[in-house]
């Protein structure tokens, strides 16, 4: 089937943003992208002088399928995703069980084309069971689809195994997707350790626990010449590791999640346990960073960071509570609003941490751009409208955010994931 979108300002490399321009899809691919395009078979998707991106692609999402799909399943993943501009998610491997074989793999790439609207792909565990003790067979994964090697929201503490999967990894030139937390030092705190901490009388996690991980992990990459990815970055500390190592030539790539360059520890007063998140929200100054971080290119991608949990499990004393945070529908509406229309950065840079890079990071080849021959993963966005964000709404079972209340811009209007319209 044909669609031809018209009247959008399409962020492409092949069109002038500040332009209304045309993209034509046939079947599951970009046909054409320009001006005064006509086509008589073709479905007309009026854009409205809204803007047009690439399909968002998050780098970071929990799905909680296999075993625990009365949390979040495939589905309805899906559709908060679409709803939130992604059309590609991939998802972490921590799962139960955990993603540290090819069957699995294959369960959930075959479960993702059934139940998914949108492209789902999966990491593979780089140890058995995630347990970070042994080496998972990550060949065999790679070979049935994984799309990168990671332990989920744990960390390899071993440093001898932590470097010898970043041997085994440039076998297949595979990104190694590190969550990087010194449980020495982070211990049983349950929040960022510091004034917030000690005024509510809460263990903390020091800022030292990701950095330690993150220096370990960056010397074992430049020592290996392996593909580094850090997930989710947080402190100030992390930001400024990578860039001096980017600097060095280090193979090395990072992402963040719109609550931590929007929100700070200050959103844990009275004991909300709706801001418990793993990293925790960081200082005023660690925003700051994260925030310099992405304008000046050290922080390549902006993921959501979708952690759902029951609600009940987030409506328990704070110590007890579970951690997580339902992050579809709001990643590009807090992303736009603190980074773009700040003026900090551009819609086109927007769309690159959100679509170019990720694909880029991640190999895929026919995503994260909109130009002729690209897969058909199109997002509309209206900007134009403010709205406090309600979670009670959302798509995702998940329904609670910190980011409750907030007044934000942006909101997708009409997704399209290869070819097909999905929201």
């Amino acid at each position: 089937m044909k669609r031809l979108i018209k009247n959008g300002y399409v962020i492409s490399p092949e069109t002038d943003i500040n332009r209304p321009a045309d993209i034509l899809i046939d079947g599951g691919r970009i046909a054409a992208v320009g001006y005064g395009i006509e086509d008589k078979e073709a479905e007309i998707i009026d854009a409205g002088g809204k803007y047009v991106f690439p399909g968002f692609i998050d780098m970071h999402c929990k799905i909680c399928d296999p075993g625990h799909e009365s949390i979040e399943d495939i589905e309805t993943a899906s559709m908060s995703a679409a709803r939130g501009g992604f059309t590609t998610i991939v998802c972490i491997p921590d799962t139960e069980p955990a993603v540290d074989n090819k069957t699995v793999v294959e369960y959930i790439i075959r479960k993702g084309k059934e139940h998914s609207c949108v492209n789902l792909l999966p990491y593979g565990s780089m140890t058995v069971g995630c347990r970070g003790e042994r080496a998972s067979e990550m060949g065999e994964m790679i070979r049935a689809g994984a799309v990168g090697i990671a332990d989920g929201d744990l960390t390899v503490e071993n440093a001898d195994l932590m470097r010898n999967i970043f041997i085994y990894s440039k076998m297949f030139d595979s990104p190694v997707i590190t969550h990087c937390e010194d449980r020495g030092l982070s211990g049983k705190g349950v929040m960022n350790e510091g004034r917030v901490s000690t005024a509510l009388g809460l263990k903390g996690m020091p800022w030292e626990a990701e950095d330690v991980i993150v220096a370990r992990n960056i010397v074992l990459a430049e020592s290996t010449g392996a593909r580094l990815h850090i997930a989710h970055v947080s402190t100030a500390g992390a930001v400024r590791q990578i860039r001096d190592a980017k600097k060095r030539g280090v193979k090395i790539t990072c992402e963040t999640c719109p609550h931590y360059f929007t929100l700070t520890e200050e959103a844990a007063m009275n004991y909300n346990t709706y801001a418990k998140v793993i990293p925790p929200l960081r200082t005023k100054s660690d925003t700051e960073a994260i925030i310099e971080g992405i304008c000046d290119g050290t922080i390549d991608a902006i993921a959501s960071g979708h952690s759902p949990t029951r609600i009940e499990f987030k409506q328990r004393e704070f110590d007890v509570a579970a951690y997580g945070i339902s992050a579809f529908e709001t990643a590009f509406s807090l992303s736009y609003t603190a980074l773009v229309k700040s003026g900090k950065i551009s819609m086109r840079q927007l769309a690159e941490k959100m679509s170019k890079n990720p694909a880029e990071i991640l190999r895929f080849k026919n995503k994260g751009e909109i130009k002729a021959g690209m897969d058909a993963d199109i997002v509309i966005m209206e900007t134009d409208n403010e709205y406090v964000i309600e979670p009670s709404k959302f798509y995702s079972k998940a329904k609670f955010t910190p980011a409750k209340g907030m007044k934000v811009f942006g909101s997708a209007v009409h997704c399209i994931a290869g070819g097909n319209s999905v929201f």
